[in-house]
């Protein structure tokens, strides 16, 4: 299987089959259920060969890939066969790692892109084909009362149709309730008696309570209420009837309890909550003009990043299906081909090799609709394209709601496939508006220009470069207490980074962890320490201090990000025995203090073998000093550029 490694890798670095709770992917993300956030390890999973990022979003932890998240799905599945569904239990549904404390609209933010997030491949399929249906009508090649036409658009309608069923399946698992009873719930909204019945505009009562006639074709909103309520029921039920029982009962009372709420109280409070909601942010669209236009254009690229745009699924759909159009989703179009113009801008701008076929690469996959290589592997490790993809979505938007562009099918689809969602009357200005946002990325991306230095991660992750017996002439003897300046190190070129700990260096192929040892995380070196006192090894920012404090990471002023982790599998020590000195985003100096570490606390139970590691190496290589021992600050290793290695070697063996 072609990531199979990989699979291995992704799983290991999340923090282990014990460890994850659920499974599934989107258009691009691998979207994990973990049982403790705190134990996936971010720098581990982004040096992985097809991992373009990551993304915490509470209790759903976002793995980017990318085209290939199915193959990788498949890896991963293969490897443990219980992800292959949803449908895990309470029991092992993902632990709060907030404490309890989650805030009730990340809570929301995260229901609502774990139910739409698994069905979007239906609904962008459809969505697509009803375009491609409308594009076909509008040039008059076929007869829209044909037979051949009706059935072909019953393929593309259907899943919007019955789309409280598709939701109330996806709800379920995401709830974790019984999926089948509730695609039950989700039928008897439309089921066709009783849709008749309540649009014949006679009076409906349910055992004498007035039942309001709302159509829940298309609906979103009540089937969600509606299997919220479910979930409750289903628990409540099973707890209070005898086991041999539950097969049947807790079922039948579940849906004869739940069924006559939803249709009474839910059902028309969703369809009326829903009415409104999409009303404020059609308001907002149709008088904001070009001004909005441009603002939340320019937000797109961000909202796109944190998984938020999947909030306005339900009411985009509510639209397509009262309306017959949606203001929001053009804007959408505008912002795919705005990264794809801000990567563009990199092509033209870099001079590497390396990074110029990168750039392309993520400019074809963005105009195919797929920005997060784009995002994850470009903009936003270099910023100055993501800047500049936001002021070509911001140009865009004004253009789109400024001249009211529609959108008149869900394709799933925001670049050059689903353009056919957008063809009717405002068709031409939404080419428009997308073309603009293409051209003023590429151009303010190319004006802005790129620091190739701190791309964040590439292709390829090369391995270090070679030490010739010359480079490695003093290596250690069984004085190994000697002072480590006298320590060569080989070469004595490129970025040096000084030892944060004191004690012995060691190889990376001696620490005990393979995430390490197999350099999954990056290139680097070990030490055994002596000394709990961890300083800074480069001088730079502080780019994260982990909330347990075994680690950190730093951006030295060369580009260079270094990880230092302090023992093994310590992230379980909950941050016992560790003192942070430095927070996100301070600046220190070779020799600043970093973290101090109770080592004698923290070897009761865990090795503490510290690993320095490069996790952006790209086109560099690590050349680690001789063995030894050091002392805070006394060289460690060197970064070199590649080619300059390579120089360097050729110039020594000479």
């Amino acid at each position: 299987m072609k990531y199979e490694k990989d699979a291995a890798a992704i799983i290991a670095a999340v923090g282990g089959d014990e460890n994850i709770s659920s499974l599934y992917h989107c258009v691009t993300r691998l979207r994990f259920g973990l049982k403790d956030n705190t134990k996936a390890d971010q720098a581990a999973l982004t040096a992985i060969g097809p991992v373009v990022g990551v993304n915490d979003a509470g209790s759903q932890y976002q793995v980017i890939i990318g085209n290939d998240v199915p193959l990788v799905h498949k890896a991963i599945v293969a490897e443990l066969p219980r992800l292959a569904t949803s449908e895990d239990s309470a029991a092992d549904a993902p632990a709060d790692t907030t404490g309890g404390k989650q805030k009730l609209h990340t809570r929301f933010f995260d229901f609502i892109a774990g139910v739409f997030a698994p069905i979007l491949p239906a609904i962008a399929g459809a969505g697509l084909l009803k375009g491609v249906l409308a594009l076909i009508n509008a040039f008059g090649w076929v007869d829209p009362t044909s037979q051949t036409f009706l059935i072909f658009s019953a393929i593309a309608d259907a899943v919007f149709f019955f789309l409280p069923i598709v939701v109330a399946v996806s709800a379920a698992r995401k709830l974790n309730a019984n999926p089948y009873v509730a695609a039950s719930l989700g039928a008897v909204l439309v089921y066709p008696a009783l849709t008749t019945m309540l649009s014949a505009g006679e009076p409906v009562a349910l055992l004498g309570v007035t039942v309001t006639s709302v159509s829940y074709a298309y609906s979103v909103i009540p089937v969600l209420l509606g299997v919220y309520l479910m979930s409750w029921a289903e628990r409540l039920f099973t707890k209070i009837i005898p086991s041999f029982l539950k097969l049947t009962f807790v079922p039948m009372l579940t849906l004869v309890t739940v069924v006559p709420i939803t249709l009474v109280v839910l059902g028309p409070l969703g369809t009326f909550v829903g009415n409104g909601v999409a009303g404020g942010i059609n308001w907002a669209l149709d008088n904001g003009g070009a001004p909005a236009g441009f603002v939340i254009g320019a937000l797109l690229p961000l909202i796109i990043m944190t998984g938020m745009h999947y909030t306005l699924v339900p009411f985009i759909l509510q639209n397509l299906a009262t309306l017959g159009y949606d203001k929001f989703l053009p804007l959408t179009y505008v912002q795919t081909f705005a990264t794809a113009g801000a990567v563009f801008g990199v092509f033209l701008r870099a001079k590497n090799a390396q990074i110029k076929a990168l750039s392309l690469s993520t400019t074809f996959t963005a105009l195919m609709g797929v920005t997060e290589p784009a995002l994850y592997g470009l903009a936003l490790p270099l910023r100055r394209p993501l800047i500049a993809s936001m002021a070509g979505a911001g140009v865009g938007g004004a253009i789109s709601l400024g001249f009211g562009v529609q959108a008149y099918v869900l394709a799933g689809n925001g670049g050059l496939p689903g353009l056919p969602g957008l063809v009717g009357a405002t068709f031409g200005w939404a080419i428009l508006g997308i073309v603009l946002a293409f051209i003023v990325s590429t151009v303010v991306s190319a004006i802005l220009g790129i620091d190739e230095s701190i791309l964040a991660k590439t292709s390829e992750k090369p391995a270090a470069a070679p030490v010739t017996s010359t480079t490695a002439a003093a290596p250690a003897t069984a004085s190994t207490d000697r002072s480590a300046a006298d320590a060569p190190l080989a070469p004595s070129s490129g970025e040096l980074i000084a030892s944060p700990m004191a004690g012995e260096l060691i190889s990376l192929d001696d620490v005990p962890d393979k995430t390490f040892s197999q350099r999954l995380v990056g290139d680097g070196a070990a030490i055994r320490p002596t000394s709990g006192r961890v300083t800074s090894p480069v001088t730079g920012e502080v780019v994260t201090v982990f909330p347990t404090k075994h680690a950190v990471a730093i951006r030295s002023d060369e580009g260079t990000e270094v990880l230092i982790h302090i023992g093994i599998d310590t992230v379980s020590l909950q941050g016992r025995g560790f003192d942070a000195h430095v927070a996100e985003g301070d600046r220190v100096t070779v020799g600043d203090p970093l973290i101090d570490v109770d080592l004698d606390a923290v070897s009761a139970t865990n090795d503490t073998v510290t690993v320095i590691v490069v996790t952006n190496l790209g086109l560099r290589s690590i050349v680690p000093g001789t063995p030894g021992t050091r002392g805070n600050g006394d060289p460690l290793m060197h970064v070199l550029a590649t080619i300059h290695a390579d120089a360097t070697t050729k110039e020594q063996t000479a």
